[in-house]
């Protein structure tokens, strides 16, 4: 992922530019910041849910703020993968029909098999056939991250991915999310506000 001259304002009164970024394959990014900075901003852009005013967006040689919505929309569902803070899941489906889900709105084969090959990497195929609200608070931002990477993503966009998290389970994430991005060759920006994470990265 490259980004040239990328810049954006909401008005007159609130406007962000922002450093080039320049990403290979497997290569992440930290980026940390108190609130106003202008974090919320960056992940929109590059998740492609706001367009910037002036500047480039460069996924796989494509110009992603110059594509119509109709081909952004396709291009995001396969190639980048989303981890929030709030878990994004359907309660009455079982974690494993949740990442077929996310599979099927990609386009992409509904693959049993690696649903439980992604769960296995990180720790909880044993809670394939559970629902969300059952899962602990550590196994949810776990099968947050599995959702993720389901679909073989070029770039994952974690925002705030450890900030309900304890120190313990703090690192256990963004290593997991290191260990998902570089097995999978994709690039990882994480967007978040906790200093506790600034050693894991070189990249800041």
């Amino acid at each position: 992922m490259k980004t040239r001259s990328l810049h954006f304002a909401y008005n007159e009164e609130n406007e962000f530019s922002f450093p080039d970024i320049q990403l290979d394959s497997g290569g992440n990014l930290l980026v940390l910041g108190e609130s106003g900075i202008g974090k919320n901003t960056l992940l929109n852009l590059l998740a492609g849910q706001l367009r910037p005013k002036s500047g480039s967006i460069e996924l796989k040689g494509t110009i992603l703020n110059e594509l119509p919505l109709s081909k952004l929309d396709s291009i995001r569902g396969k190639n980048k993968g989303l981890v929030f803070q709030s878990q994004h899941f359907i309660q009455a489906l079982s974690l494993q029909e949740n990442l077929m889900l996310v599979q099927y709105l990609a386009g992409q084969k509904q693959d049993k098999q690696h649903v439980k090959k992604v769960l296995s990497s990180l720790g909880i195929e044993h809670k394939i056939n559970s629902k969300p609200n059952n899962l602990s608070q550590g196994e949810q931002q776990r099968a947050a991250i599995a959702s993720a990477v389901i679909n073989n993503p070029q770039l994952i966009l974690a925002d705030e991915p450890t900030a309900s998290l304890d120190d313990k389970n703090c690192k256990k994430v963004a290593a997991l999310l290191q260990e998902q991005a570089s097995e999978t060759g994709a690039q990882l920006v994480i967007i978040t506000h906790d200093q506790r994470l600034k050693d894991q990265f070189q990249n800041t």
